[in-house]
C-alpha cells in the first residue's frame, strides 16, 4: 500500500523492473487504500493469487507525517492555490487539519484509514516503521532475493515545524488512535 508522504515512490523506483503490475496515477490508484485494494485489486488476482499475496505499509510518526504534508504542500509550484501552505504556519496547519471543515491545504485523510478498515483494524498484513526504512529494506531483499536500493524521491523542502504544545497535545487527544498505530509499529 502506497500510504501519501511515507517513501513509497522511491519504492516504486526500486522494485518496478520486478512487479507484474504497477500504479503510477492517478494519484487515486497510486494510493489506493487498503479496503478498495481488496475490493478492486485483490479480485482481479483470482482465488490462489490473491490468498498467496501480502500486504505491506509503510507508516510514520504521526506529527512527522503532517510536517511532511505542510512542507509538501508550501512549494513553490503551488503558491497562490488553494492547497498551499506558504503563508500558513505548520500550528495553524495542524488546528486546520482537526477542525470540522478543513481548508484544502489541510485535507489529508489519516494513515490509519488508508491501511484499516471502516471500524479502524489494521487490514494490512504488515507495517514499517519510516523512521526504519532499512527494515523494509531487509524484508524485501529476503522475499525478492535481492539487494534493494530506494532512491531519494519526491522529498518535501525544509520548513519550519514548530508546534505549540496546547496544538500537539490536542493533536494527540483528538487523533490518540494515528499515535497508537504508529506505536505499535515503532515499538
Amino acid at each position: 500500500m502506497a500510504v501519501p508522504k511515507t517513501g513509497t515512490h522511491a519504492y516504486q523506483a526500486a522494485l518496478a523492473d520486478s512487479a507484474d503490475i504497477i500504479l503510477r496515477g492517478p494519484p487515486g490508484a497510486k494510493h489506493m487504500n487498503a479496503r478498495k485494494f481488496n475490493r478492486h485489486m485483490r479480485p482481479i488476482l483470482g482465488k490462489e493469487d490473491a490468498k498467496k499475496l501480502k500486504t505491506i505499509a509503510v507508516i510514520r510518526d504521526p506529527i512527522d507525517w503532517l510536517g511532511s504534508w505542510y512542507r509538501y504542500r508550501s512549494r513553490p509550484q503551488l503558491d497562490g492555490l488553494p492547497n498551499s501552505t506558504a503563508n500558513v504556519s505548520f500550528d495553524t496547519f495542524v488546528q486546520d487539519y482537526l477542525s470540522d471543515d478543513p481548508p484544502a491545504y489541510a485535507r489529508l485523510g489519516s494513515q490509519l484509514r488508508f491501511v484499516g478498515d471502516s471500524e479502524g483494524n489494521v487490514i494490512v498484513d504488515r507495517l514499517f516503521d519510516y523512521a526504519r526504512l532499512s527494515q523494509l529494506d531487509r524484508f524485501l531483499e529476503k522475499k525478492l532475493e535481492r539487494k534493494i536500493i530506494a532512491p531519494r524521491l519526491n522529498e518535501s523542502p525544509q520548513g519550519d515545524l514548530q508546534i505549540s504544545a496546547k496544538v500537539e497535545a490536542k493533536l494527540r487527544e483528538e487523533r490518540s488512535k494515528e499515535f497508537e498505530l504508529y506505536q505499535s509499529v515503532a515499538g
